[in-house]
């Protein structure tokens, strides 16, 4: 508790702070900026997409061995509570 506590009064702190001695800043951001910034943005998800498209079938193996193992678990537990 005592860290979140800390962790929320930096927080507040650095806020307040950031609040109280900011400038204004005369700055313009023309349509060329913003349309370059989408274009990053779209390839990042699109290259996120296509590392989880080109692994899909490995992932999706490791997920079923995962449910695999615990289903298999699950299955000797009932099996030796039966013999018992």
């Amino acid at each position: 508790m005592n860290s979140i506590s800390r962790k929320l009064k930096f927080t507040y702190f650095f806020t307040l702070f950031t609040l109280l001695f900011s400038m204004t800043a005369y700055a313009y951001i023309d349509p060329a900026t913003t349309t370059y910034l989408i274009q990053i943005v779209a390839g990042v998800f699109i290259a996120a997409g296509a590392t989880i498209g080109i692994f899909w079938k490995k992932i999706k193996l490791f997920f079923r061995r995962k449910k695999m193992e615990h289903l298999e678990k699950s299955l000797t537990k009932k099996a030796e509570k039966r013999e018992k």
